[in-house]
């Protein structure tokens, strides 16, 4: 990304906010960015004219302007209409977390998150991002990825979030070979400490590429994934036709 052109400059100032973020002071949005603080009092002031940020009495936040472009995006939108029933029903049958992911780069970023009560406290969130190494969902993701991106991936540097991180290439490398040939992918506490997770992958039917995937995360002290394994990949066998059938209709 360009960041001395003005659209180069207005991606700055909105990606210096992260999913942790409720507000923003002019002053932190100068540090993150970088960029002058009169450039960035400037351009902030013409996003909330456009309504893509809210000025609050503390700086900035992000405005509802934003969630409705995200919403009008096909894919994401389109993948969202067909699986949420998928994942209901999924939450249905385990009162556990359901996640929806989709890959972007080495991350899987969540486009939904569906959890009652008793959900385990997990350090996903609807529009987070995660690294795909240290979740189920995102080694259900790198197993059916391009070949350059896994290895990518594999030629590190793998981050340890837990003692229980896999960061060794080749440890990784043979659970993407073991997803492949199951069709099912486990976390236990790679993530955060107390939680496990099972996912499997959403595939094209046409061409057997990855679409997204989905999983079901509790924790360790009730939660035992392998139980629910069946019914995450049948979830996900499930979205993947009703993907192709409209694909087919349209």
């Amino acid at each position: 990304m360009d960041r001395a052109t003005v659209v180069g400059k207005v991606v700055t100032i909105l990606r210096a906010f992260t999913v942790d973020d409720n507000e923003l002071s002019l002053a932190e949005l100068v540090r993150r960015t970088g960029l002058h603080k009169a450039t960035v009092h400037r351009l902030a002031g013409e996003l909330v004219g456009v309504r893509l940020l809210d000025r609050t009495d503390d700086g900035y936040r992000l405005s509802g302007g934003l969630f409705e472009l995200g919403m009008l995006a096909s894919v994401e939108r389109s993948l969202l209409e067909i699986a949420m029933p998928f994942l209901q029903d999924l939450y249905g049958r385990t009162r556990e977390t359901v996640h929806l992911g989709v890959l972007d780069g080495h991350e899987v970023v969540y486009v939904a998150k569906i959890g009652g009560h008793r959900q385990a406290s997990a350090p996903s969130r609807t529009g987070g991002r995660m690294p795909l190494h240290c979740t189920g969902i995102g080694k259900a993701l790198l197993a059916h990825s391009d070949p350059a991106l896994q290895q990518s991936v594999l030629a590190g540097p793998l981050p340890r979030r837990t003692p229980r991180t896999i960061v060794a290439p080749g440890i990784l490398a043979r659970q993407l070979d073991a997803i492949r040939e199951s069709g099912a992918a486990f976390e236990y506490e790679e993530s955060a400490p107390g939680i496990a997770c099972v996912a499997a992958p959403i595939l094209d039917v046409a061409n057997n590429t990855v679409v997204a995937a989905v999983s079901v995360t509790g924790p360790l002290t009730r939660y035992r994934p392998e139980a629910h394994t069946d019914a995450v990949r049948a979830a996900a066998t499930g979205i993947a036709s009703t993907l192709d059938r409209r694909r087919t209709l349209r």
